[in-house]
């Protein structure tokens, strides 16, 4: 009873605390001013950080990463768990697919290592129930308190006491593994009759290809993407296969970032964490986030540097939210590609969006793709065609680009499209690692 009380104050709060753009600035800065000072306090590693620095210029403190967090992990966290012990619950958990084992009180995960450094991430009972206030004050079509019932399908590749919490009264959880076979999903989902659909990309495009065949009759009121960047592609077919919007959540280890409004416009949870903005062009659209999130105690993130791509929204949203709106979420810094100038003297950056759109203006055969950069001059094109195959229209649309941007045309290597596994985030735009060296 506790815990339902203390849930509904905070989703309550959530829902309809009302802010003006300077207000906010001014609670965002007390709340993290006050964060930091307790974690200083509390945390050996962000102690020695911080030492000999005054709290009001925290905009200047040292950035870290999910590198410099896993190796300072056993003084970094508040709990004063060891990361041998934490990887190794996580790690049986993964393999017996039972993720409800905790070390005292403290949720245990593991991020899925796009990157190829896989990240772990410590949750306390209260930081749980808060994250469940939260999840159900901006993701639930209705509120808490209308006669409609929630039953969420949550495709995940690992579930967690974290997404468990959010069980209460009329929403109800159920997750579906993504190691599980599409028929067994399938059946399930008809059993569960969902109202809110909750999955990576890839696999709401899988979903709505069984629908389109009739195999799958769900009718969603919500479908929500996770864990991968939506492609314009994927969104489309999404959308137009389940008539209706495709809305998004941006969470990852380091906290739960973003939400769509009822408008589709993706805004940062400027309530939650305080995110700066490290621009990577010069019209500064693009930026990496820092993010200090001044409600997380027991692996607290201050000054953390995400490696998304992320694009700011420069018109005001019509749902009229003071909270940061973003055009879309790009990819990832490893996914910037690099290609020679034609006198070869400099290697340019090609943002992911840029390879995206001579994807999608090329040809309308188009129904999955994926690009990949081997090396600097060679790039390898998958393409699963809806009907015609049209290559030409491909590489001549390559062409163009290239010669419009003065770079030297790469190879152009087309191969079959290779579907991957259900645990595997879909990455349409990839750079494979090559020695970049660059100004």
């Amino acid at each position: 009873m506790k815990d339902t009380m203390f849930i509904l104050f905070h989703y309550l709060k959530t829902k309809h605390m009302k802010f003006s753009s300077r207000k906010l600035k001014r609670w965002q800065e007390r709340r993290v001013q006050k964060h930091i000072k307790w974690v200083q306090k509390n945390s050996v590693f962000y102690q020695q950080l911080f030492q000999g620095r005054k709290v009001s210029e925290w905009r200047e403190f040292p950035i870290i990463n999910k590198q410099i967090m896993m190796e300072n992990f056993d003084e970094l966290n508040t709990a004063g768990i060891k990361k041998n012990e934490a990887f190794d619950m996580a790690l049986r958990a993964e393999e017996s697919r039972d993720f409800s084992p905790m070390i005292r009180d403290i949720t245990i995960g593991l991020s899925s290592g796009t990157s190829g450094n896989r990240g772990l991430f410590l949750v306390s009972e209260k930081e749980r129930l808060l994250w469940s206030s939260y999840i159900l004050a901006k993701v639930l079509p209705h509120h808490l308190f209308s006669n409609k019932k929630s039953r969420v399908a949550f495709f995940l590749r690992a579930n967690s006491n974290l997404y468990s919490t959010v069980e209460k009264g009329k929403v109800s959880f159920h997750f579906f593994d993504l190691l599980d076979q599409m028929d067994n999903h399938v059946q399930s989902l008809h059993r569960l009759d969902p109202t809110i659909l909750v999955a990576p990309a890839s696999m709401l495009r899988r979903l709505a290809e069984e629908k389109e065949k009739g195999n799958l009759t769900i009718h969603p009121e919500k479908i929500i993407s996770v864990a991968e960047v939506l492609d314009p592609i994927d969104r489309q077919f999404i959308a137009g296969v389940f008539d209706q919007m495709v809305h998004q959540v941006y969470q990852c280890t380091e906290g739960f970032l973003a939400t769509t409004c009822s408008h589709g416009t993706l805004h940062l949870n400027d309530d939650i964490v305080l995110i700066q903005k490290k621009y990577l062009d010069r019209e500064k659209t693009k930026f990496s986030p820092i993010i200090t999130d001044f409600s997380r105690k027991t692996q607290p993130i201050i000054r953390y540097e995400l490696n998304d791509i992320l694009i700011e929204r420069k018109k005001p949203c019509p749902c009229g939210s003071p909270f940061t709106a973003i055009e879309k979420i790009e990819g990832r810094c490893d996914d910037v590609f690099y290609f020679p100038s034609k006198d070869r003297k400099q290697l340019q950056m090609i943002f992911p969006d840029f390879m995206r759109r001579v994807i999608m203006k090329s040809s309308n055969e188009i129904q999955e793709y994926r690009v990949i950069q081997h090396a600097t001059d060679q790039v390898e094109i998958q393409i699963k065609w809806k009907g015609i195959q049209e290559e030409e229209k491909i590489s001549e649309g390559f062409q163009k680009f290239f010669e419009d941007m003065h770079l030297a045309v790469p190879q152009l290597i087309f191969s079959k499209y290779e579907d991957r596994l259900n645990t595997e985030k879909l990455r349409r735009i990839k750079r494979e690692d090559f020695l970049v060296q660059h100004d």
